[in-house]
């Protein structure tokens, strides 16, 4: 698995998943800090990214293109650090890899998570 973190969390996430195995980069590291969600989402499919995020219009793209790629993982805590939600985040993930590797919306919670299958039809 390989995940983009959005400009909305911290750079810290990105040490957070390298230290569970987990290939991450932060958008900040490859591209423009005021890029539009759009470009964003084309770098994440055109490499096989999942893109890790507290905003949701990555969903709503999701919805309105029906995509089947890249997978979106929504975090929806109050506080997004990784000291407060990393248990959450990574119990997720490990439940939901392989659909998150073929293509899903995944939105986490502290308490849990719910996963969606792409594409978004119907919503």
């Amino acid at each position: 698995m390989k995940i983009l973190i959005d400009m909305n969390l911290s750079p810290h996430w990105a040490d957070f998943f390298s230290e569970h195995d987990i290939e991450a980069l932060h958008w900040s590291s490859i591209g423009a800090v005021d890029a539009p969600d759009a470009e964003i989402m084309a770098y994440a499919k055109a490499n096989d990214y999942a893109v890790f995020t507290h905003d949701l219009d990555f969903s709503t793209i999701l919805a309105i293109t029906h995509n089947e790629k890249p997978s979106v993982i929504q975090i929806r805590t109050g506080n997004v650090s990784p000291d407060l939600a990393a248990t959450c985040v990574l119990n997720a993930l490990k439940v939901a890899a392989a659909e998150i590797e073929k293509g899903a919306l995944v939105t986490i919670d502290l308490k849990k998570y719910r996963l969606r299958i792409l594409p978004l039809i119907g919503i």
